[in-house]
């Protein structure tokens, strides 16, 4: 429970004050996270260099996508705490308890009607024997009634262990939708991203075929260039561009593995190599693939064109 509570927040001090707001039944403060405050200093730094150029573009872009994973984190951290450690707190600090106080109590009557069989045990004269009789009657009925408690208590662990498998189930599904959500964020902006490189220069009032004459600048747009360029990795490449304007077919290495959500997709294995190419009326994001016998619409951002 402590570790999921660190997970989740890692700031200790944050965690503290979380703590203590509850613990006072109070709203803690909202604050912006990391993802958000990183977002934040991304936009006004892109509008500071101006939203008109490529760098600062981006930077925006940037920084509203780092804002979304911000959101997401939100959602996680809440749908966690209610369907996942809540349920856990309640337990440890409520049945658990319990559970652990009567059987602390169970194992105290045992000692009281073992020690109570001893002197039953050494008793000699006939009224130390009926004395001593009477208290193991009387010690084992309450060591029998206290196993009874503790015994019913335990039997409701069975419940308790299959309504924290849902709560468990509910974590791992909101972790799988928070790491699916920023997957795709990081995704739409590489793509985003992959459309700046020829338009640099042109966003800087330069022609693309005048040489450009100052120092400074064209350092900067190289390395930013090779920047972004290393960001949109081979996703957004002339050959894709080339092959959707022509009829023609190219070989395709798959950087990962892709299950295919409809008939009309092809499943794919990383590091396999088929046939793409495009049909006019297809989105721009897709190709067709072929592998033997079998075709079907395939992601071009888990291809790797071949020459």
């Amino acid at each position: 429970m402590k570790q999921t509570e660190v997970l989740l927040q890692p700031n200790p001090n944050a965690r503290i004050e979380e703590f203590v707001y509850e613990k006072l039944d109070r709203k803690a403060p909202s604050r912006m996270n990391n993802p958000e405050l990183l977002g934040q200093y991304m936009i006004d730094a892109g509008n500071e260099f101006g939203p008109g150029t490529a760098y600062g573009n981006a930077l925006i872009k940037c920084g509203e996508t780092q804002k979304r994973i911000g959101t997401a984190d939100r959602e996680l951290i809440q749908t966690s705490a209610i369907n996942f450690l809540t349920p856990l707190r309640n337990f440890i600090e409520g049945d658990y308890k319990t559970i652990t106080k009567e059987r602390k109590l169970l194992q105290n009557k045992r000692l009281d009607l073992d020690a109570a069989k001893t002197r039953l045990k050494k008793a000699k004269v006939a009224e130390a024997r009926a004395a001593s009789e009477q208290e193991v009657r009387i010690t084992q009925s309450e060591f029998d009634r206290q196993a009874e408690i503790t015994r019913l208590l335990l039997e409701g662990i069975s419940s308790t262990h299959a309504h924290h498998l849902r709560c468990l189930n509910d974590f791992v599904e909101a972790q799988m939708t928070y790491y699916a959500q920023c997957y795709q964020y990081m995704l739409d902006l590489q793509k985003q991203l992959g459309s700046f490189p020829s338009t640099f220069l042109s966003n800087n009032n330069q022609s693309s075929s005048t040489p450009v004459q100052s120092v400074s600048t064209p350092s900067v747009l190289a390395s930013a260039s090779a920047s972004l360029t290393s960001v949109s990795n081979s996703i957004v490449t002339s050959g894709i561009s080339e092959l959707k304007s022509s009829s023609g077919s190219r070989k395709a290495r798959v950087l990962y593995d892709y299950d295919a959500a409809n008939s009309s997709e092809l499943s794919l294995l990383a590091d396999e190599v088929i046939t793409v190419y495009s049909i006019p009326g297809m989105d721009s994001d897709w190709l067709m693939g072929e592998r033997g016998n079998q075709k079907g619409k395939v992601p071009i951002t888990y291809l790797e064109l071949l020459n």
